[in-house]
């Protein structure tokens, strides 16, 4: 019984980790698409955008320096 226990408990982090990655991924995505859209549109939202640029560029450094995929 317990090794079953711990068997979900190593699912559910797996599950957990899998849907943060794909959650800042697809924060980076929007972020990096908001930017080029940034890039053509109005000058105050300019620097808006290119704040969250470069927080995207920093979640996507950490993740490089922590091992693990894009």
């Amino acid at each position: 019984m317990r090794h079953d226990r711990y068997s979900d408990g190593v699912e559910s982090r797996t599950n957990l980790i899998s849907e943060t990655k794909i959650m800042l991924e697809t924060v980076a995505v929007i972020l990096v698409i908001l930017w080029a859209l940034g890039l053509v549109s109005s000058v105050t939202m300019g620097g808006f955008i290119h704040v969250l640029l470069v927080l995207a560029i920093v979640v996507i450094a950490l993740r490089l320096i922590q091992g693990r995929r894009l």
